[in-house]
């Protein structure tokens, strides 16, 4: 059954990836369509034809691997200008052979129904489609599953109130685990840079842990924060913990008024952190911040409508900086690929990799419908926000590159005209085929070492 279950979702992220694909490339379809352009291919997938049909002047079709796709537009590149160089040189020869083969799509009958003749709005409607449909698949989904469904979240509820305040990696924490000793009776040192290490108890500095602000305030487990010095919180909203663990963080010796729900009744708390040594927020490090002593319940609840902008807004700003990482994450990629690294959690994945993982949620059984279904969605959801940001970047041949050439095209037309210049007509994309060719191949080398990596060294839920 377990197996049966990971199969399923595999497959039903990779169906969803092709609708996801689909969807994209129909967005510059139906606006070629809607301008007059001819589109004599519409293909879903890169490689071997799977399957293909021709309806009217297009080929509509689905190819083996399921890596992106793309629609043909007759005329994408101009013809050569008036005054381009005829001397021969390797790559004026490589630019030549590109746009003939462009140039052959072009029908006598075809007119103006080629891209390159089309005004320049025209042209970035049409290139601008295909991700602003990932974006709009991105939010319907996360839409779909925070406000219908719902979300993992870290609720306000008190789930642990440890005893005393231990650093974040102090020695005594995994002493503790291997001797079955309570830590807060293992002497550490208390402040300045060596906090955390074990030390012998007498010798300056070394003391037994303190006691918890939390636990001297009278926090058990089982309360629920309602308020922050006066601001109401929803319980169960997706960033409500967040707002607490701020409040906490920035009032390091300094008191705090907290509300508390316990057995139904409402109690008014003062709690005073102290500074401590925490983990960041990525939990890829420490930080000296206040420290109360709270652990929360995760849970699991819909959420308001009114949550979608800033929900969105903060998986935008996460997506944008995960997409700024790459470059510097991709050593370690190799080494993980090749080297037998420890992959790192937070790490480009391919969709492989991605695939994977939700064939892993499908099969928990510990998860419930509607669980798996939120994750799934929200996987979708994340995978087509990706697709938006990453195709909108202004290079050549992503659609961000066509757009920012007929961006261009028209700044270089507006200045033309200032000086009293005739224009200078559609802008000759073909000379950045080379920069097509090396992004290209940048990209293949990447989606390679994704695969190996996804496959002998994949990231897992666990």
């Amino acid at each position: 059954m377990s197996t049966l279950l990971t199969v399923l979702g595999i497959a039903a992220f990779f169906v969803g990836l092709l609708f996801s694909i689909g969807f994209h490339e129909f967005g510059h379809f139906f606006w070629a369509r809607k301008f007059g352009m001819r589109v004599p291919q519409f293909m879903v997938g890169f490689g071997p034809t799977l399957f293909s049909r021709t309806r009217g002047e297009t080929e509509y079709g689905v190819k083996a691997i399921p890596l992106g796709g793309y629609i043909r537009i007759v005329g994408m590149i101009p013809p050569a200008e008036e005054n381009e160089s005829k001397r021969a040189t390797r790559m004026r020869t490589f630019i030549a052979e590109v746009r003939g083969q462009a140039l052959d799509d072009v029908l006598p009958s075809d007119g103006d129904r080629v891209f390159y003749k089309k005004p320049w709005w025209q042209r970035v409607v049409v290139m601008f489609a295909g991700p602003f449909h990932n974006l709009v698949l991105a939010l319907v989904f996360f839409a779909v599953t925070l406000t219908a469904i719902g979300t993992n979240v870290i609720t306000t509820q008190v789930d642990a109130v440890p005893a005393c305040v231990v650093p974040a990696g102090a020695e005594s924490i995994q002493l503790a685990e291997e001797q079955d000793r309570d830590v807060c009776s293992i002497p550490i040192v208390a402040t300045g840079a060596d906090a955390g290490q074990v030390c012998e108890q007498g010798t300056p500095g070394c003391a037994a842990p303190v006691a918890s602000p939390a636990a001297e305030a009278g926090l058990r487990p089982g309360d629920t924060i309602v308020a922050v010095d006066g601001q109401s919180l929803d319980p169960t909203a997706y960033d409500s913990w967040t707002t607490v663990q701020q409040a906490i963080r920035g009032s390091a010796d300094e008191p705090l008024e907290l509300t508390v729900e316990r057995d139904g009744q409402r109690r008014e708390l003062t709690v005073t952190p102290i500074e401590n040594v925490v983990p960041t927020d990525d939990g890829e490090g420490t930080m000296t911040a206040g420290y109360l002593g709270v652990g929360p319940v995760f849970g699991f609840a819909r959420q308001s409508p009114s949550a979608l902008p800033g929900y969105f807004g903060m998986v935008v700003s996460q997506s944008v900086q995960r997409l700024v990482e790459i470059p510097e994450r991709i050593p370690q990629l190799f080494r993980a690929a090749f080297l037998g690294e420890e992959r790192d959690a937070n790490g480009p994945i391919g969709v492989v990799g991605v695939g994977r993982i939700s064939g892993e949620v499908f099969a928990i059984q510990e998860f419930s419908g509607a669980e798996k279904l939120s994750f799934f969605l929200s996987l979708l959801a994340s995978v087509n926000l990706v697709l938006f940001l990453f195709n909108l970047l202004p290079i050549y041949p992503l659609d961000g590159g066509h757009v920012a050439g007929a961006l261009y095209e028209k700044a270089r037309s507006v200045v033309a005209r200032w000086r009293g210049r005739p224009d200078p007509g559609p802008f000759d994309i073909a000379r950045l085929m080379p920069v097509a060719y090396v992004v290209a191949g940048l990209f293949i080398a990447l989606s390679g070492l994704l695969l190996v990596a996804d496959v002998v060294n994949p990231i897992t839920l666990q």
